[in-house]
């Protein structure tokens, strides 16, 4: 009985796993019969989404108002107001306090001293971290200032702090209303799902818009582009406090605001850190970007240097942008770590009155000695001549070896995908991906994935979209190839869990636009670049993740293997790998994201799909478009990220549920 319905059921299983393999070469075979609509969407099917779009933006910036105020008005007002401490912290860390213009400039007080910032910051860091954290955070001033990076550093430091403080009020706002409103939260995790899939540029485009051009523009457009971690993690933070911890709260007599503000916030406070860190991170790279926009700093120097070609300067001012992403992303970890580990007091008030003076001393002192106010020209290095030379070395020297590897590449691989792509019908494509979807997720990811896909199709973005998916397919096959190996690999020799460990963290916190920077030097713009750059920033979590998985292994299911006489290639290949599986899925997703997020970037290196749509209509002024290529990269990101997701809660389901 037993053997017949355990037989019944791997039939059942044998001619599903068919049936799904003949469904898709049904739908491929029939692609040769297909009428041309269904082949190419005609023109007269296109919806002029984008004109309904552009057209409503402009007339609510311009001419909505609400009562006798206009829309326009008001966000003007707004960016006035948030100028305003934008000057003031550009007057306290790079101008000083200023009289008059021109030839009638007075300096009335100087800026903070460097040196006074610098060991501060150094303070700071031996305080919370130790002293290896103090001489990394030292090391990076002096590159800054010895390098002439100090005011563009400033610059964007002010942007980041007065950024991460607005979005760490708004997202621990909406994290909290979440928390408390079921109905809330749906829609807000919906909203914020989406923000983090749209790409960069899209964030400037109704920003330049509503607030015009300038550092407040940049500053609205970060603070939104930052909010969804910061929600995100309020939200599992709160969630995370003991149900007994809020019952002694409630015995205790505490009112709802108390057991917020004395209680559940105090205890989610290690998780409320991690979520800060993302949102730094979050708020370093985008204020880059919005350097596009009026930002200034660093991120404006490197923009400069790529448009010049110029790539010792812009590797300068690109490793000027790690040394204050790495000292910030360590300063913030440190901080979670010790929230987490329940370290506390570790600033006393002697630090205080020692930071203060060490801050007052130097800067009065630069009122007799200018040089500890602002680096003198004179005395600055640089090794942009030295870095440009070689780059003229390598280019003269290997021109044919890399030529041929890029012709190569682009001619027998990256060109081929491209036109497959492009030239497959779009029904054919929307069928392929709903079995898929049905296959792993159902009926329900089944017609998420149709109507995402289809938004793409009937807004006319469909080859730019075929584009996105041919450089981000090879990316990410590039990333996984070199990742997972060396993640699983790495996973069993403890001894280097920790030197990886710091060099991922190191590349995450390096921003896009340091990763086009040597593609473009070696092979030029295009598309070869593009997948150089897109795989080396995707890399990171595939290696994360490699490790992981094999993390996730039971030690006692490779034990009974071994026990059973299983060599070590079986052991790995019929117990170590489908029990990773499910986690393994999980890191070609997030390398999936990390490849879309870097796509747009790649834009400014002469892409030709819907990252470059959005830059484009982002140089052009025009709203509508931008928006709804935007829009259709968000697509196929939550196409990825649902067919993913299915694929992995159908591999947990199979192994027991043991990543869950």
């Amino acid at each position: 009985m037993t053997h017949s319905l355990a037989h019944s059921r791997e039939m059942t299983l044998w001619r599903s796993n068919w049936a799904y393999v003949a469904v898709p070469l049904a739908i491929m075979a029939a692609a040769f019969f297909l009428p041309g609509p269904l082949v190419h969407l005609p023109d007269w099917a296109v919806l002029p989404l984008s004109d309904y779009v552009g057209r409503g933006l402009n007339w609510f910036a311009r001419d909505a108002a609400i009562g006798e105020v206009k829309i326009a008005d008001a966000t003007r007002a707004l960016a006035a107001i948030a100028e305003t401490p934008i000057l003031w912290l550009k007057m306290l860390l790079v101008d000083g306090w200023v009289k008059g213009a021109g030839f009638n400039k007075v300096h009335i007080a100087p800026p903070l001293s460097w040196v006074g910032v610098i060991l501060v910051t150094a303070l700071v860091a031996l305080r919370i971290s130790g002293r290896s954290l103090a001489i990394l955070t030292l090391a990076a001033g002096a590159y800054l200032v010895v390098f002439g990076l100090w005011v563009s550093a400033m610059i964007t430091l002010a942007s980041v702090l007065l950024c991460v403080v607005t979005g760490l009020a708004l997202g621990l706002a909406m994290g909290i209303w979440a928390y408390r409103s079921p109905g809330a939260e749906a829609g807000l995790r919906a909203v914020m799902n989406i923000m983090q899939t749209v790409p960069i540029f899209s964030y400037l485009l109704p920003t330049l818009l509503l607030f015009g051009y300038g550092p407040s523009a940049a500053l609205f457009a970060t603070v939104v582009y930052a909010l969804p971690p910061m929600v995100h993690a309020t939200v599992l933070a709160l969630r995370s406090v003991p149900s007994e911890t809020l019952e002694l709260a409630r015995m205790t007599g505490c009112s709802r605001r108390q057991t917020l503000w004395k209680v559940e916030l105090p205890v989610a406070m290690p998780q409320l850190a991690i979520g800060l860190n993302q949102v730094v991170m979050m708020t370093l790279n985008m204020v880059i970007i919005a350097s596009m926009i009026g930002a200034g700093g660093l991120g404006y120097d490197v923009l400069r240097a790529l448009r010049r070609l110029d790539f010792g300067a812009g590797f300068e001012a690109g490793m000027g942008i790690v040394a204050l992403a790495v000292v910030l992303d360590r300063l913030t970890q440190a901080a979670a770590r010790n929230q987490s580990t329940g370290r506390h007091r570790l600033w006393r008030r002697r630090d205080t009155v020692v930071a203060l003076s060490l801050l007052a001393v130097p800067t009065v002192v630069s009122l007799a000695v200018p040089a500890l106010a602002a680096w003198p020209a004179g005395w600055t290095l640089t090794t942009a001549p030295f870095w440009n030379a070689a780059v003229s070395f390598i280019n003269q020297t290997f021109y044919g070896p890399l030529e041929a590897v890029r012709t190569a590449m682009l001619l027998g691989v990256m060109n081929p995908f491209r036109d497959l792509l492009q030239s497959a019908p779009w029904s054919v494509v929307v069928l392929l991906l709903a079995v898929a979807a049905y296959a792993l997720g159902g009926l329900r990811t089944a017609a998420l994935v149709v109507l995402l896909i289809l938004f793409i199709v009937v807004t006319g973005y469909w080859q730019a979209a075929m584009s996105s998916v041919y450089l981000t397919v090879l990316s990410v096959a590039i990333a996984l190839a070199i990742g997972l190996p060396l993640g699983i690999w790495v996973a069993g020799h403890p001894r280097l869990h920790g030197p990886v460990q710091l060099a991922l963290d190191t590349l995450q916190t390096l921003p896009t636009l340091v990763y086009l920077l040597p593609a473009v030097m070696l092979f030029r713009n295009g598309d070869f670049s593009a997948l150089i750059a897109i795989a080396s920033y995707a890399i990171a979590p595939a290696v994360r993740y490699g490790m992981a998985g094999m993390a996730h292994v039971p030690h006692e299911r490779i034990e009974a293997g071994l026990m059973s006489g299983c060599t070590p290639w079986q052991t790995f290949r019929f117990i170590s790998l489908p029990s990773a599986l499910p986690t393994l899925i999980l890191g070609v997703n997030q390398t999936v994201m990390m490849a879309l997020s870097m796509l747009v970037i790649a834009a400014l290196v002469g892409t030709r799909e819907l990252g470059q749509e959005v830059y484009t209509a982002l140089a052009r002024g025009q709203t509508g478009p931008g928006i709804v290529a935007g829009l259709c990269v968000a697509c196929i990101a939550l196409i990825a990220d649902a067919l993913l997701k299915s694929g992995a809660a159908r591999a947990a389901g199979r192994e027991g549920d043991i990543h869950v």
